[in-house]
C-alpha cells in the first residue's frame, strides 16, 4: 500500500505531499495539490527553491498568534497566507508550551513526569476535536482545500505532527480512508521528527531530563490519534457527524473535495 510522499528538503521541517495515499481499491489521493509541513520559516534556497517549484497558492497556518509572531513563514511565491488558528481560544494547551519545558528538566518533571505528558499531549488532541475556536479553524482549512482557485494547498503548524496531523487525518478520513490507513499516515512523520528533535532532547537529557517526557513531547504516538478519534466518536457519534454537526461543513464542499481530491487507477 502506497504511503505518503515526502518532499526531499532539509530545512522545510515534514515537507509531504499527501497524494497517492491508498483510499480503497483503485482509489488515492490526487497527487500535488495538498501538502503538509512545519513551519516555513529559515529556509536555506536550495530548499526555498523547491518549494517554490511545487506551486503553492495558498499556506494555511495553523499555529497561534504568538507563534507566527516568533516564527513567521517565508511564503513561497505568488502565494496567500491563510490563517486557521486550531488554538488561539485555548492556548494553555499549545504544543509550543510543551517543548518549551525542554529547556527546565526540573519544571517539566514536577509538571509532566509519572506519565503526565503523554496524557497533557493526548488531552490537546481532545481539545482540537472540542474546542469551537478549533472546530472554526478546522472548518476553515477544509473550505479551502475544498476551493480549486486556492489549490495546491500547503498546511501547517510548527513541527507538522499535532495541528496538522489532526488536520491530515481529517482530510483523509473525509477523503475515504480506512483509520489504519490515516493511522500510518500519522505515525510516518515520527523518523524526522526524532532526527530533528535530537539536539534538543539531548540537552534535556544531559541535564537530567526523564526520556520519556522528551519522547512525548517531540513524538506522534497512536493515543494521540485514537484519542481525537475518541473525542470525535463521544461527541458526534463518527465521522459524519462531527463534520456535519461540528465543523458545520456543507454538503456541496464535501461533495466537491471528493470529486476534485480522488483519483481511480483507470482514470
Amino acid at each position: 500500500m502506497q504511503t505518503v510522499r515526502a518532499v526531499p528538503t532539509v530545512s522545510a521541517l515534514n515537507l509531504r505531499d499527501l497524494g497517492g495515499i491508498t483510499l480503497g481499491p483503485g482509489r488515492q489521493v490526487r497527487q500535488g495539490v495538498v501538502l503538509r509541513s512545519g513551519r516555513l520559516g529559515g529556509l536555506d534556497p536550495v530548499d526555498a527553491a523547491a518549494v517554490a517549484a511545487l506551486g503553492i497558492r495558498t499556506v494555511v497556518d495553523l499555529r497561534t498568534a504568538d507563534e507566527r509572531s516568533s516564527a513567521p513563514d517565508a511564503l513561497p511565491p505568488g502565494a496567500r497566507l491563510f490563517v486557521a488558528d486550531v488554538l488561539g481560544d485555548n492556548p494553555g494547551v499549545t504544543p509550543a508550551r510543551f517543548r518549551a519545558l525542554l529547556a527546565d528538566p526540573v519544571e517539566a518533571e514536577r509538571l509532566l513526569g509519572n506519565g503526565k505528558a503523554e496524557e497533557a499531549v493526548a488531552q490537546s488532541y481532545r481539545q482540537m476535536v472540542l474546542s469551537p475556536g478549533a472546530a472554526a479553524a478546522y472548518r476553515a482549512f477544509i473550505d479551502t482545500v475544498a476551493d480549486p482557485a486556492a489549490r495546491p494547498v500547503l498546511f501547517h503548524c510548527a513541527t507538522g505532527k499535532d495541528r496538522a496531523g489532526w488536520a491530515a487525518a481529517l482530510l483523509l478520513l473525509i477523503l475515504g480512508a480506512s483509520r489504519d490507513v490515516v493511522r500510518r499516515e500519522f505515525l510516518a512523520v515520527n523518523p524526522v521528527l526524532r532526527v530533528v528533535g535530537r539536539p534538543y532532547v539531548q540537552g534535556f537529557l544531559d541535564a537530567g531530563g526523564d526520556p520519556e517526557i522528551a519522547s512525548a513531547i517531540i513524538e506522534v504516538r497512536p493515543r494521540y490519534l485514537d484519542t481525537a478519534l475518541a473525542a470525535m466518536d463521544e461527541r458526534w457519534g463518527g465521522l459524519d457527524g462531527y463534520v456535519r454537526d461540528g465543523l458545520r461543513v456543507p454538503g456541496p464542499t464535501l461533495r466537491r473535495l471528493r470529486g476534485e481530491l480522488v483519483v481511480y487507477a483507470d482514470a
